[in-house]
């Protein structure tokens, strides 16, 4: 009895070769609608499914494959003499090779005003419910839902008569992986137009983007994953024109930079090293901006990664070669900044769109055992109800000082201080165990430049001691989220020294 081949599948990339291939080695074919029709086309003999089950095609196709003449042989242990006579009593035959991909439903939802009914006929049933059976069957059944995998196949059968046990059971643990993300998919899907927040199960689905070299050290393994449907706005989904592959270090610093720097209107420029930001500025121009951050702290910025809301020019180019950087991220790059920046053989330049930022995304942190999951930290000063609790009102300098070190700080690992005037950053205070503490951090960085500049605090003061510290480092202006039981201690220190303070009604813990 020859060989049987069951093909049907959305994407037909590469399946008339493959089909061919088989045809050659004795295998019968068979197909369902358009994969029945193009493999017919192309001079492949294929038999119909209806022509198996002996009932056609029902309800627009979503009915073809689900009888017991396709799962039956699906499902029959082939080696079995009382599977073999239960077939053989209901007529029944055996397939051994299962070629199915699915309802391209990821692709659906992903179209920008996909409808909620477009999106629900794209979950396929009969694709999914046969490469499961043909997987749960691997012993006896190939089952093959990736393209890539048809060389494989037709090389083994080719070389060895039959696929190997082997890799029978690598297919088949693809194919569960495969259905399991596209259950994910759906159940997000449904999740999110259902409305339903904090389901008592999540499901998140990622693929391999790369390997990586090791982890956050060179003992630990890693690899970087990405959301198929997540932001394009992101490191895991930005082109890289130039330099070698990302670190996991890398990953997570370029993040960093990239989310710090869609936080700002104006021209901005963002440095960032070991997750943390070591010099921030604005300007006319991405030059401009880039000069700013640069002066912030010119020391910490060697080896670190910048990202800008602007494209890199070719004046831009000529000042970020002067300084060895890891990355380099922007919207863009001219033709000159490339020539400029290609020349240097270790950086890396990347591109994200940043039209496309506003997608809303959970973060999910994972501790040992669980997971945690939140929303995304979109909370600006446009939200907020600001109040100015002090005798001295800000003056316009001081309002846009501290509306640069509130966008920065919301950044900072928590205890976070950072000290800044209306352009840049002078001084940052990161990841302290006291507030005062990383005060002291912040404005001894800023020194003379911290006279005449505001601090941001990115939760309330505990007592009036950072207030003291900002007060003797010549800070003007404080903005602060306020909900101390001890706020008045703090307030009355503020004007004893002419210092105007904001309370914002927000904090922005980042741990």
């Amino acid at each position: 009895m020859s060989k049987r081949a069951l093909i049907s599948v959305s994407d037909k990339a590469g399946i008339v070769e493959f089909a061919e291939e088989l045809q050659k080695l004795g295998y019968e074919i068979l197909s369902t609608g358009g994969t029945k029709n193009l493999l017919a086309d192309n001079g492949v003999n294929v038999t119909g499914v209806e022509d198996v089950t002996g009932f056609p095609e029902i309800l627009e196709g979503r009915v073809k494959t689900l009888h017991p003449s396709i799962h039956g042989g699906l499902l029959a242990k082939q080696d079995q003499p009382e599977h073999q006579r239960q077939l053989e009593e209901q007529g029944i035959e055996t397939i051994d090779l299962v070629v199915v991909n699915l309802y391209p439903f990821q692709q659906t939802i992903a179209k920008p005003n996909v409808s909620f009914d477009d999106a629900v006929e794209n979950i396929d049933i009969g694709g999914p419910t046969m490469l499961r059976a043909a997987a749960k069957n691997h012993a006896y059944v190939t089952v093959v839902v990736d393209a890539l995998d048809y060389e494989r196949v037709i090389g083994e059968l080719k070389d060895n008569g039959h696929v190997s046990q082997d890799l029978r059971c690598r297919l088949a643990a693809k194919v569960f992986r495969h259905t399991a993300a596209y259950d994910a998919y759906i159940s997000q899907y449904l999740t999110q137009e259902s409305g339903e927040e904090n389901p008592e199960r999540i499901t998140i689905t990622y693929e391999r983007k790369q390997d990586l070299r090791y982890g956050e050290n060179p003992h630990q393994k890693a690899a970087f994953y990405r959301n198929p449907l997540g932001s394009e706005f992101s490191i895991a989904h930005a082109r890289q024109h130039h330099g070698k592959e990302l670190s996991y270090n890398n990953i997570k610093d370029a993040d960093a930079a990239l989310q710090i720097v869609k936080d700002f209107d104006e021209a901005a420029a963002v440095a960032v090293k070991h997750m943390n930001p070591c010099g921030v500025g604005t300007g006319a121009s991405p030059e401009e901006a880039f000069q700013k951050a640069y002066e912030a702290d010119s020391t910490s910025i060697f080896g670190g990664i910048v990202a800008f809301n602007r494209a890199v020019n070719k004046a831009t180019a000529e000042q970020l070669a002067e300084i060895f950087l890891e990355i380099v991220i922007a919207p863009a790059f001219s033709e000159d900044a490339l020539e400029i920046l290609t020349k240097k053989k270790n950086i890396r330049l990347l591109t994200v769109p940043f039209d496309r930022h506003v997608k809303h995304e959970y973060l999910y942190t994972s501790v040992e055992g669980g997971l945690l999951v939140q929303d995304q930290d979109r909370y600006t000063l446009d939200d907020a109800e600001l109040r100015v609790v002090t005798e001295r009102q800000p003056t316009e300098e001081e309002w846009a000082a501290m509306k640069t070190a509130w966008k920065v700080v919301k950044h900072v690992k928590s205890n976070a201080i950072v000290v800044a005037d209306a352009q840049m950053t002078l001084g940052i205070g990161a990841g302290q165990m006291n507030r005062v503490g990383a005060a002291n951090i912040a404005l001894e960085q800023a020194g003379d430049r911290a006279k005449g500049a505001s601090l941001a605090s990115d939760a309330f003061f505990p007592m009036d001691d950072t207030v003291e510290a900002a007060a003797k480092a010549g800070i003007t202006a404080i903005i602060q989220t306020g909900g101390s039981i001890r706020d008045e201690d703090s307030i009355k220190k503020a004007n004893e020294h002419g210092i105007t303070m904001v309370m914002t009604g927000v904090r922005h813990f980042k741990h």
